[in-house]
């Protein structure tokens, strides 16, 4: 793996640690702002509870080294979460700035794994 690729590695996956983390607390604490837009795209109130601990789980697993077939289902379980935030979004006709968010987030989630070193993938036979 080149230098190139280690730096952006580690500043994607930093930031989308980052980015996971606030929101996942935020979701467990349910503050006001998440329960409003929890109502507003028609979801109950305790997926707040459930996305924030897998969040905060995720993190961890993407931030530890080895489980590369944990780190593996990690990122696939953050893609499926913020396509589901845009998707819910774009079907309600929400303005483009509810969409910055979860954009920024999947495109994280795509850099991360897409120039994730080797010993964080898993291998083929």
């Amino acid at each position: 793996m080149t230098r190139r690729n280690k730096i952006i590695y580690w500043i994607s996956t930093a930031w989308l640690a980052l980015g996971m983390l606030s929101t996942g607390i935020v979701q467990i604490l349910k503050l006001k702002d998440e329960v409003t837009l929890m109502n507003h795209l028609g979801y109950p109130l305790y997926f707040l509870t459930i996305l924030g601990v897998w969040k905060i789980l995720g993190v961890v697993a993407i931030l530890v080294p080895k489980f590369p077939l944990l780190k593996e289902w990690t990122y696939a379980g953050f893609f499926f979460a913020m396509s589901g935030a845009l998707i819910s979004h774009f079907a309600l006709g929400d303005a483009a700035k509810d969409f910055f968010g979860p954009t920024l987030l999947l495109i994280l989630i795509l850099v991360s794994w897409y120039f994730r070193p080797a010993d964080r993938k898993v291998n083929s036979i």
